[in-house]
């Protein structure tokens, strides 16, 4: 069975009509100032119909968020999901659920094996994991700079809940990372872009394709 996808950081129709087109499982949207991607909640609110009409999952990416932008992202958009990619410790979990309705994402940064220990912590309280790489000590965002970590951490390890493999994914590599860490969920961002922020209609269909004939 073919990975599961997520396009993350969408901004533009054209950029959702190429991901419902390659039938896409999850669409992202990015709510983070220093983010080029960042977009407000009312104007990802006029871009999410079609893809709530195709039953595809809608995540609400966030850093940090507070109580006031997550009132404001679930009044506007309503998420399936809220993907939480700061510091929040389990407990904020939990109040982010209760809070929003919405299930949650948590995003664990990764560079050697003991990283993952982190996820043990949060599985009693997440709808998925998300292994991204983790972001150099004076990053100002903790992702979408393109940059891979060492899939092969992630082959063979068993998780209670589902996961996604980010950071670094593109067209060209997509189907080496599934095989190489075997998971069954992939995000991209930046790897279907031909700038910060610009998503490519063209590259999102080739990384779909992609992922379809790993």
């Amino acid at each position: 069975m073919a990975a599961q996808t997520k396009i993350c950081g969408v901004t533009t129709p054209e950029a959702v009509q190429a991901a419902l087109d390659g039938r896409t499982s999850f669409l992202g949207f990015m709510f983070f100032e220093r983010s080029p991607r960042n977009i407000a909640p009312d104007a990802a609110a006029r871009l999410a119909p079609p893809a709530r009409a195709k039953g595809v999952r809608l995540v609400a990416v966030t850093v940090d968020p507070s109580d006031d932008e997550l009132d404001a992202i679930t009044r506007h958009l309503a998420p399936d999901l809220i993907q939480l990619h700061g510091h929040e410790p389990p407990g904020r979990v939990r109040e982010v659920l209760g809070r929003t309705g919405a299930g949650v994402i948590k995003v664990l940064p990764v560079a050697e094996a003991g990283d993952l220990a982190a996820a043990a912590a949060y599985e009693p309280v997440v709808d998925h994991l998300m292994f991204e790489t983790k972001p150099p000590k004076d990053a100002d965002r903790p992702g979408g700079r393109g940059v891979a970590f060492d899939w092969t951490l992630m082959k063979g390890r068993r998780f209670q809940k589902p996961w996604f493999l980010a950071g670094g994914l593109n067209p060209w590599n997509v189907a080496e990372a599934i095989t190489a860490s075997g998971a069954p969920i992939v995000d991209v961002s930046s790897g279907v872009e031909r700038g910060p922020g610009l998503k490519d209609p063209a590259l999102i269909t080739a990384f779909l394709d992609a992922v379809r004939r790993a």
